[in-house]
């Protein structure tokens, strides 16, 4: 039996601290620049101590009461004073393991420790304690690892390059935050040009108030530039201090994945509690043939600080010496969208494409004055419609559906990202098949796939044949309504 780091004595004696509320109260009403109160309050000092000392206690009894124990091939955490809390959790039944290591738990050797099973919702761990090192290494001994004589050699390591360029692309969106600095530096220079000739044509005094004020009003746009700047900056080098040092190994029945430098973390999944793989990319990495890996498992990227990825960045022509591991997602799409439903792709962003120089043209009518300013807007508004469009082109020229033995995988997108999921066919929970007024009209529908996972997990493909789509369903083992039987 095991107790928790004593450090959480301090955590189970902060949930008390509001009863200081009383020693505060009696220092305030003795706060007298007096030698008599100040003698009172000295003498009255002993109720203050006793609640700090109530305050410790407490957190003592409550920490001494919580023990890990395992036994009976299931890790037992018991907690509670007057209602005792035991969660057990069977050895088996875990996903994922996480050790971590913060730089302000190193000083006095301690590791937060959970794990996490297939049961629950909302991406909650099943149990998450403090403990120390020496405890943390006994428990893990327990749980599932990987055999160092059978890890897959074959797979190359993620290297340094591959981890900087991760925390490049996945630092809240690079080319957004230079959409935006460049929209209000340049938008804030034409404002102010504009102001400042409005009010130059009043009156010379009014030029002098220009001359005072509208200076901010360039600054303040530069400044609102830079500061989506530097808080991408902020949000790179947290991904670095995140991923850096980042390791991955596998063998047939686990992986492991350590990064981290300020809050070392080292997770150990399950193979088989895996819900499906997920290669993601955004245009750039499709254009470039690159992709991160992600797994969806119940404990890793629980938190979300945290992304989910066991691969920084890979080429995809490597991933072909990645199917020891399961990954092999080179198979030409079974069901795929015909080129002639492009429509079905791109209508939305070709509206709001079209959309925005006419309401920029009726916005001049009534207030001419900022016709210049106006023009940018929309030439800046159309940036990203037009690199929209190019997703959804793109999306239609690749999504689709495979299947080859027990594996499904569907190639869709999802706003600016696309996806390739890879997962065993007993980890699809259910298919959709929809259709609007104006699919009924020419035999298409939308394909939704829902997976295992502790939310709700969907991908969709749109534009599919309706007799495909039967198909598809037919082969994974759907049950299919009689009305859709006569196109099998």
């Amino acid at each position: 039996m095991f107790h928790e780091h004593p450090i959480k004595i301090l955590k189970y004696s902060m949930k008390n601290i509001w009863l200081l509320i009383f020693p505060l109260l009696r220092g305030i009403n003795a706060f007298h620049f007096n030698a008599y109160d100040l003698y009172i309050w000295i003498k009255g000092a002993w109720f203050d101590l006793a609640v700090i000392g109530a305050i410790i206690i407490f957190g003592y009894v409550k920490w001494h009461f919580s023990t890990i124990s395992i036994k009976d091939n299931a890790i037992i955490h018991r907690e509670g004073i007057i209602i005792k809390i035991r969660t057990a959790i069977p050895l088996e039944n875990i996903s994922v393991t996480t050790a971590e290591y913060p730089m302000f738990l190193m000083p006095f050797n301690g590791v937060r420790f959970s794990c996490d099973t297939r049961s629950g919702f909302f991406k909650n761990v099943d149990m998450k304690i403090t403990v120390t090192k020496k405890v943390s290494e006994e428990i893990l001994s327990h749980m599932h690892d990987i055999d160092k004589t059978k890890i897959n050699s074959d797979m190359e390591k993620p290297d340094v390059l591959s981890v900087i360029l991760f925390s490049f692309l996945f630092s809240s969106g690079f080319s957004g935050v230079v959409y935006i600095a460049t929209f209000f530096v340049k938008g804030g220079n034409i404002a102010h040009d504009i102001i400042s000739a409005s009010l130059a044509r009043i009156t010379e005094t009014t030029e002098i108030i220009n001359d005072k004020l509208l200076i901010g009003i360039p600054a303040a746009a530069v400044g609102i530039g830079v500061l989506f700047v530097c808080a991408w900056l902020l949000s790179f080098v947290i991904n670095l201090l995140r991923y850096s040092m980042f390791h991955m190994e596998s063998d047939d029945n686990c992986i492991s994945v350590t990064c981290g430098l300020t809050n070392r973390r080292v997770y150990r999944i399950k193979n088989k509690h895996i819900n499906y793989i997920d290669l993601r990319q955004n245009l750039i990495m499709k254009i470039a043939g690159a992709v991160t890996i992600n797994v969806s498992c119940a404990g890793f990227g629980s938190d979300s600080q945290y992304l989910p990825v066991i691969f920084p960045i890979k080429l995809e022509k490597d991933i072909k010496n990645m199917e020891k591991f399961g990954i092999s997602h080179n198979l030409v799409p079974n069901f795929r969208p015909k080129l002639s439903s492009w429509w079905t792709y791109i209508w939305q962003a070709v509206f709001m494409c079209v959309a925005i120089f006419p309401a920029r043209n009726l916005s001049d009518r009534f207030f001419p004055q900022f016709a210049e300013l106006s023009f940018f807007i929309a030439v800046m508004l159309e940036i990203p419609c037009i690199w929209f469009i190019a997703v959804r082109t793109a999306a239609l020229l690749t999504s689709g559906i495979s299947v080859c033995d027990d594996k499904i995988i569907i190639r869709c997108s999802k706003f600016t990202m696309f996806h390739t999921v890879i997962a065993r066919r007993e980890n699809m929970v259910k298919l959709e098949i929809k259709q609007n007024i104006f699919q009924k009209l020419n035999g298409k529908c939308s394909i939704d796939l829902f997976f295992c996972g502790e939310t709700r997990s969907l991908y969709s493909v749109k534009a599919v044949y309706l007799r495909d789509a039967v198909k598809l369903a037919d082969i994974i083992g759907c049950r299919i309504d009689n009305k859709y039987k006569q196109l099998l």
